[in-house]
């Protein structure tokens, strides 16, 4: 019997990792588990040291150096992939970043800059890697996009500032992505996980504090892994979710319900 998640023959793209402690990394195992094959990105050569191990552990030959504010490595990495396989079937966007003064300070304050510069990598940089990789995806016969956003998109959360503004529109991207990819069999979803401990999420002013109160608050009493995001994204990125699109997919143990 095949498995319900079954991702042999599938070559997938994945960003965002940082160490063994990423979000992206729970993704690339989860997949690489149901038989992907991947292809992981790094965003400068200081940070391929981190990721070393997640790619010896998983076998991953190929691993590009992506930078979304440099647009020759965007157009590197599409030429790599084309020429060695052809065609993608999955992408996962796990990206972000605003100046520490805008995370942390009033969205009021926000200078022209700072919003710019944190809505170009949090958010148009999905835009723009859906753009690169359509005609890959195209070639695949169709394939997936996933994003990843958070319960500041539609919640006020202390400290979370101008990033907040930028999963909103992340997950407005999403929304008119797929309908626009749609009908190239191309679905784009964003998954929303709990808050969990990651060098991202490390910059955020009293975290700790907010991992408690999820635990606390959420019905099942427990904090996310990086396994469990990547459990679900690897479930629509799969055939079983062939016909899911253009949603914002929680998974907190049930703590965006609560008032």
């Amino acid at each position: 019997m095949t498995p319900i998640i079954n991702l042999q023959g599938k070559v997938g793209l994945i960003t965002g990792i940082a160490n063994e402690k990423s979000i992206s990394t729970g993704v690339a195992e989860a997949c690489a588990q149901a038989g992907a094959t991947l292809i992981i990105t790094y965003q400068n050569e200081k940070t391929r040291a981190f990721i070393e191990p997640v790619l010896h552990r998983l076998g991953v030959k190929d691993a590009y150096l992506l930078d979304v504010t440099k647009p020759e490595t965007m157009d590197n990495v599409y030429a790599q992939i084309d020429a060695n396989y052809g065609k993608l079937d999955f992408v996962l966007h796990s990206m972000a970043f605003a100046k520490r003064d805008d995370l942390h300070g009033r969205v009021v304050d926000t200078s022209a800059d700072g919003f710019a510069l944190a809505m170009d990598v949090s958010t148009h940089s999905f835009v723009r890697l859906a753009k690169m990789v359509e005609p890959l995806l195209v070639k695949a016969g169709g394939g997936s996009l996933v994003t990843m956003t958070y319960l500041g998109s539609e919640k006020v959360i202390p400290n979370y500032g101008v990033m907040g503004l930028c999963k909103a529109a992340l997950e407005a991207a999403t929304r008119y992505m797929a309908a626009e990819l749609g009908e190239k069999n191309i679905r784009v979803n964003a998954v929303s996980p709990g808050p969990l401990m990651t060098r991202a999420a490390s910059g955020i002013a009293g975290f700790d504090g907010l991992m408690a109160a999820a635990v606390e608050r959420a019905p099942m009493h427990s904090l996310v892994t990086p396994e469990d995001i990547g459990a679900l994204t690897a479930f629509l990125v799969s055939d079983a979710g062939r016909l899911i699109s253009g949603g914002v997919h929680f998974v907190d143990a049930g703590y965006n319900i609560m008032g």
